[in-house]
């Protein structure tokens, strides 16, 4: 997915990773199960998890479209976004992701699978973030460094 022209460079699709991650962890849970822990509780905090991924996603999609730009990483930006979500999170994105992954493995009482959450962001942010980032600053200069200053990279 990376080419020579104006991009971060991205080259795996966000989603993917957090589902590579969420079958790892799916298959450590296969081969070394842990006691379960699932149940009502469990399931409802999953559940409450993938209810407010799924509508912060969809929050951050209209954001993009509204801004007529892409949300694909791999494809090149014509606005930096700043509002809405934005004004709270450089990186609002890739919540929803983690939050679905979570709740998920909470639904399903998958301990090994949860843990893949935090690997996953680590991935995330070196492998996507990075890059998103050093593209950004070349991008949009002096208005992304003044961007960082004020709003942070995470919640």
């Amino acid at each position: 997915m990376a080419t020579d022209r104006d991009s971060p460079g991205v080259i795996i699709p966000p989603p993917l990773i957090f589902a590579v991650f969420f079958c790892l962890g799916l298959a450590i849970d296969a081969l070394i199960p842990l006691r379960s822990w699932g149940g009502p509780i469990a399931q409802g905090i999953g559940g409450a998890l993938i209810a407010v991924g799924v509508v912060t996603g969809l929050v951050v999609v209209l954001q993009f479209r509204r801004a007529k730009t892409h949300i694909e990483p791999w494809e090149p930006a014509s606005t930096l976004v700043t509002r809405g979500i934005y004004r709270l999170s450089r990186n609002p994105v890739y919540v929803p992701l983690a939050l679905c992954h979570a709740g998920l493995a909470l639904v399903l009482g998958k301990t090994w699978t949860l843990t893949m959450v935090l690997p996953a962001l680590v991935f995330i942010r070196f492998g996507v973030i990075g890059r998103e980032e050093r593209y950004l600053e070349r991008r949009f200069g002096e208005t992304y460094r003044t961007y960082c200053r004020t709003v942070r990279r995470w919640l």
